[in-house]
Protein backbone atom coordinates (compact mmCIF):
# COMPACT_ATOMS: atom_id res chain seq x y z
CA UNK A 1 0.00 0.00 0.00
CA UNK A 2 1.34 3.26 -0.90
CA UNK A 3 1.45 6.81 0.70
CA UNK A 4 -1.39 7.87 -1.13
CA UNK A 5 -3.48 4.90 -0.47
CA UNK A 6 -2.60 5.18 3.37
CA UNK A 7 -3.86 9.00 3.04
CA UNK A 8 -6.91 8.30 1.54
CA UNK A 9 -7.43 4.94 4.26
CA UNK A 10 -6.45 7.70 7.29
CA UNK A 11 -8.81 10.50 5.84
CA UNK A 12 -11.74 7.76 6.30
CA UNK A 13 -10.96 6.44 9.70
CA UNK A 14 -10.41 10.00 10.88
CA UNK A 15 -14.09 10.37 9.96
CA UNK A 16 -15.44 7.30 11.17
CA UNK A 17 -13.39 8.50 14.63
CA UNK A 18 -15.31 11.70 14.79
CA UNK A 19 -18.36 10.13 14.17
CA UNK A 20 -17.87 7.56 16.99
CA UNK A 21 -16.79 10.51 19.14
CA UNK A 22 -19.84 12.24 19.01
CA UNK A 23 -21.41 9.60 20.91
CA UNK A 24 -19.13 6.95 22.73
CA UNK A 25 -22.50 5.46 24.69
CA UNK A 26 -22.37 2.04 22.25
CA UNK A 27 -18.82 1.71 23.97
CA UNK A 28 -19.32 2.72 27.41
CA UNK A 29 -22.82 0.00 27.17
CA UNK A 30 -20.92 -2.95 25.68
CA UNK A 31 -17.81 -2.03 28.21
CA UNK A 32 -20.62 -2.09 31.06
CA UNK A 33 -22.44 -4.90 30.17
CA UNK A 34 -20.12 -8.15 30.88
CA UNK A 35 -18.85 -6.28 34.30
CA UNK A 36 -22.60 -6.77 35.51
CA UNK A 37 -23.25 -10.16 33.83
CA UNK A 38 -20.14 -11.12 35.55
CA UNK A 39 -20.58 -10.39 38.92
CA UNK A 40 -24.13 -12.37 38.90
CA UNK A 41 -22.12 -15.62 37.36
CA UNK A 42 -18.72 -14.90 39.39
CA UNK A 43 -20.12 -17.25 42.28
CA UNK A 44 -21.93 -20.07 39.54
CA UNK A 45 -18.55 -20.05 38.23
CA UNK A 46 -16.44 -20.11 41.26
CA UNK A 47 -18.24 -23.40 42.37
CA UNK A 48 -17.39 -25.52 39.18
CA UNK A 49 -14.32 -24.34 39.52
CA UNK A 50 -13.58 -25.58 42.99
CA UNK A 51 -15.72 -28.73 42.35
CA UNK A 52 -13.42 -29.20 39.68
CA UNK A 53 -10.08 -29.37 41.87
CA UNK A 54 -9.24 -25.34 41.76
CA UNK A 55 -9.72 -24.43 45.08
CA UNK A 56 -8.34 -21.16 45.20
CA UNK A 57 -10.53 -19.99 42.15
CA UNK A 58 -12.87 -17.60 42.90
CA UNK A 59 -15.34 -17.83 39.48
CA UNK A 60 -13.47 -14.52 37.35
CA UNK A 61 -11.10 -16.87 35.80
CA UNK A 62 -14.54 -18.11 33.76
CA UNK A 63 -16.23 -14.97 34.27
CA UNK A 64 -14.23 -12.28 32.63
CA UNK A 65 -13.02 -14.25 29.58
CA UNK A 66 -16.38 -16.06 29.07
CA UNK A 67 -18.05 -12.13 28.85
CA UNK A 68 -15.61 -10.48 27.51
CA UNK A 69 -15.80 -13.08 24.84
CA UNK A 70 -19.55 -12.65 24.29
CA UNK A 71 -19.73 -8.62 24.84
CA UNK A 72 -16.61 -8.59 21.87
CA UNK A 73 -19.34 -9.82 19.14
CA UNK A 74 -21.92 -7.66 19.95
CA UNK A 75 -19.70 -5.46 18.41
CA UNK A 76 -20.15 -6.86 14.78
CA UNK A 77 -23.63 -5.47 14.49
CA UNK A 78 -21.86 -1.84 15.00
CA UNK A 79 -19.54 -2.68 12.23
CA UNK A 80 -22.62 -3.89 10.51
CA UNK A 81 -24.04 -0.27 10.98
CA UNK A 82 -21.27 2.04 10.29
CA UNK A 83 -20.68 0.55 6.47
CA UNK A 84 -24.43 0.09 5.79
CA UNK A 85 -25.26 4.58 7.40
CA UNK A 86 -23.13 5.39 4.10
CA UNK A 87 -25.98 4.21 1.90
CA UNK A 88 -28.61 5.20 4.21
CA UNK A 89 -27.08 8.75 3.86
CA UNK A 90 -26.42 8.44 0.03
CA UNK A 91 -22.25 8.94 1.03
CA UNK A 92 -21.19 5.25 -0.29
CA UNK A 93 -21.33 7.00 -3.84
CA UNK A 94 -19.38 10.21 -2.93
CA UNK A 95 -16.72 7.57 -1.75
CA UNK A 96 -16.44 5.77 -4.91
CA UNK A 97 -15.94 8.74 -6.50
CA UNK A 98 -12.82 9.40 -5.29
CA UNK A 99 -9.76 8.29 -5.70
CA UNK A 100 -10.15 5.58 -2.76
CA UNK A 101 -10.44 2.16 -4.45
CA UNK A 102 -13.00 -0.42 -2.84
CA UNK A 103 -10.22 -2.63 -1.10
CA UNK A 104 -9.01 0.87 0.82
CA UNK A 105 -12.58 1.55 1.67
CA UNK A 106 -12.90 -1.24 3.07
CA UNK A 107 -9.35 -1.60 4.76
CA UNK A 108 -10.07 1.63 6.11
CA UNK A 109 -13.56 0.65 7.63
CA UNK A 110 -12.00 -2.61 9.28
CA UNK A 111 -9.21 0.16 11.60
CA UNK A 112 -11.48 1.46 14.08
CA UNK A 113 -13.26 -1.61 14.69
CA UNK A 114 -10.55 -3.37 15.24
CA UNK A 115 -8.76 -0.52 17.84
CA UNK A 116 -12.39 -0.80 19.55
CA UNK A 117 -12.37 -4.13 19.47
CA UNK A 118 -9.05 -4.29 21.32
CA UNK A 119 -9.36 -1.79 23.89
CA UNK A 120 -12.66 -2.93 24.85
CA UNK A 121 -11.06 -6.49 25.44
CA UNK A 122 -8.45 -4.67 27.44
CA UNK A 123 -10.77 -2.46 29.87
CA UNK A 124 -12.84 -5.22 30.37
CA UNK A 125 -10.28 -7.76 31.46
CA UNK A 126 -7.96 -4.79 33.54
CA UNK A 127 -11.69 -3.75 35.41
CA UNK A 128 -12.19 -7.81 35.68
CA UNK A 129 -9.14 -7.52 37.87
CA UNK A 130 -9.95 -4.61 39.60
CA UNK A 131 -13.36 -5.58 40.81
CA UNK A 132 -13.31 -9.40 40.37
CA UNK A 133 -9.93 -9.89 41.14
CA UNK A 134 -8.85 -11.85 38.15
CA UNK A 135 -5.57 -13.30 38.73
CA UNK A 136 -3.83 -14.27 35.42
CA UNK A 137 -1.53 -16.92 36.41
CA UNK A 138 0.25 -17.10 32.77
CA UNK A 139 1.47 -14.71 30.14
CA UNK A 140 0.05 -11.09 29.79
CA UNK A 141 1.84 -11.64 26.37
CA UNK A 142 0.24 -14.79 25.40
CA UNK A 143 -3.18 -13.51 26.98
CA UNK A 144 -2.65 -9.84 24.54
CA UNK A 145 -1.64 -12.36 21.50
CA UNK A 146 -5.13 -14.07 21.85
CA UNK A 147 -6.94 -11.24 22.49
CA UNK A 148 -6.10 -9.15 19.27
CA UNK A 149 -6.86 -12.48 17.51
CA UNK A 150 -9.87 -12.54 18.43
CA UNK A 151 -10.50 -8.89 18.20
CA UNK A 152 -9.56 -9.55 14.19
CA UNK A 153 -12.57 -12.72 13.88
CA UNK A 154 -14.76 -10.09 15.49
CA UNK A 155 -14.12 -7.52 12.45
CA UNK A 156 -14.12 -9.95 10.19
CA UNK A 157 -17.54 -11.73 10.72
CA UNK A 158 -18.71 -8.40 10.90
CA UNK A 159 -17.82 -7.44 7.33
CA UNK A 160 -18.42 -10.70 5.96
CA UNK A 161 -21.92 -10.00 7.09
CA UNK A 162 -21.81 -6.55 5.66
CA UNK A 163 -20.59 -8.57 2.50
CA UNK A 164 -23.82 -11.39 1.97
CA UNK A 165 -26.09 -9.04 3.33
CA UNK A 166 -28.67 -7.00 1.66
CA UNK A 167 -30.21 -5.13 4.37
CA UNK A 168 -29.29 -3.77 8.35
CA UNK A 169 -32.13 -5.71 9.55
CA UNK A 170 -30.43 -8.77 8.39
CA UNK A 171 -27.09 -7.99 9.26
CA UNK A 172 -28.54 -6.32 12.94
CA UNK A 173 -30.48 -10.47 13.28
CA UNK A 174 -27.79 -12.82 12.13
CA UNK A 175 -25.25 -10.73 14.72
CA UNK A 176 -27.16 -10.91 17.68
CA UNK A 177 -27.96 -14.69 16.56
CA UNK A 178 -23.99 -15.59 16.04
CA UNK A 179 -23.08 -13.63 19.48
CA UNK A 180 -25.39 -15.88 21.62
CA UNK A 181 -24.13 -19.03 19.36
CA UNK A 182 -20.46 -17.77 19.29
CA UNK A 183 -20.76 -17.30 23.32
CA UNK A 184 -22.90 -20.79 24.22
CA UNK A 185 -20.98 -23.01 21.63
CA UNK A 186 -17.53 -21.28 22.45
CA UNK A 187 -18.09 -21.78 26.10
CA UNK A 188 -17.94 -18.07 27.06
CA UNK A 189 -21.48 -18.82 28.63
CA UNK A 190 -20.34 -21.99 30.59
CA UNK A 191 -17.24 -24.03 30.77
CA UNK A 192 -16.32 -25.85 27.66
CA UNK A 193 -17.08 -29.18 29.83
CA UNK A 194 -20.19 -28.57 31.20
CA UNK A 195 -21.59 -28.43 27.42
CA UNK A 196 -24.20 -30.38 26.36
CA UNK A 197 -23.48 -33.58 24.67
CA UNK A 198 -24.61 -32.45 21.18
CA UNK A 199 -22.86 -29.37 21.52
CA UNK A 200 -19.24 -30.32 22.21
CA UNK A 201 -18.39 -31.55 18.50
CA UNK A 202 -20.15 -28.31 17.25
CA UNK A 203 -17.87 -26.16 19.57
CA UNK A 204 -14.58 -26.11 17.40
CA UNK A 205 -16.37 -24.77 14.76
CA UNK A 206 -16.58 -21.46 16.00
CA UNK A 207 -13.61 -18.93 16.99
CA UNK A 208 -15.23 -18.02 20.44
CA UNK A 209 -14.15 -21.65 21.29
CA UNK A 210 -10.12 -21.35 20.71
CA UNK A 211 -10.25 -18.26 22.21
CA UNK A 212 -11.78 -19.43 25.38
CA UNK A 213 -8.93 -21.85 25.39
CA UNK A 214 -6.39 -20.19 25.06
CA UNK A 215 -7.72 -17.72 28.29
CA UNK A 216 -7.92 -20.85 30.13
CA UNK A 217 -4.57 -22.18 29.15
CA UNK A 218 -3.13 -18.41 30.34
CA UNK A 219 -5.34 -17.95 33.34
CA UNK A 220 -5.93 -21.20 34.99
CA UNK A 221 -3.14 -23.27 33.60
CA UNK A 222 -0.29 -20.29 33.88
CA UNK A 223 0.78 -20.85 30.05
CA UNK A 224 2.47 -18.55 27.68
CA UNK A 225 3.18 -18.16 24.20
CA UNK A 226 3.78 -21.56 23.27
CA UNK A 227 0.64 -22.83 25.19
CA UNK A 228 -1.43 -20.53 22.85
CA UNK A 229 -0.07 -21.55 19.37
CA UNK A 230 -2.66 -23.65 18.50
CA UNK A 231 -5.95 -21.43 19.79
CA UNK A 232 -4.04 -18.27 17.78
CA UNK A 233 -3.08 -20.24 14.57
CA UNK A 234 -7.30 -21.61 14.50
CA UNK A 235 -8.56 -17.77 15.36
CA UNK A 236 -6.19 -16.75 12.73
CA UNK A 237 -7.34 -19.38 10.20
CA UNK A 238 -11.06 -18.57 10.98
CA UNK A 239 -9.52 -15.08 10.15
CA UNK A 240 -8.63 -16.54 6.98
CA UNK A 241 -11.91 -17.99 6.17
CA UNK A 242 -13.49 -14.99 6.58
CA UNK A 243 -11.55 -12.88 4.03
CA UNK A 244 -11.89 -15.04 1.55
CA UNK A 245 -15.95 -14.43 2.14
CA UNK A 246 -15.28 -10.88 2.26
CA UNK A 247 -13.62 -10.81 -1.26
CA UNK A 248 -16.17 -13.48 -3.25
CA UNK A 249 -19.33 -11.51 -2.23
CA UNK A 250 -18.50 -8.20 -1.54
CA UNK A 251 -19.03 -5.65 -4.46
CA UNK A 252 -18.63 -1.85 -4.08
CA UNK A 253 -21.34 -0.84 -6.30
CA UNK A 254 -24.06 -3.59 -4.62
CA UNK A 255 -26.70 -0.83 -2.90
CA UNK A 256 -27.16 -1.66 0.45
CA UNK A 257 -30.67 -1.03 2.33
CA UNK A 258 -30.51 0.58 5.57
CA UNK A 259 -33.30 1.37 7.74
CA UNK A 260 -34.19 4.44 6.09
Amino acid sequence: MGDGALVRVAAVVRQDLRLTLRDPTPFVVRTIMPLLIMAFMQPLFRSHLRDGGLADANGAEQAVPGMAVMSLFFLVNVIGFAMFREHGWNTWDRLRATAARPAELLVARMVLPMVTAVLQFAVVFVLGALLLHLHVTGSYLALAVVGVALALDVVMVGMALVAVCRTIAQVSVLSNVLALLFAGLGGALTPLSTLPGWARPLAPAVPSYWAMRGFSEIILRGGGLASVLLPTAMLCLFAVGLAVVILVFFRADHRKLSWS
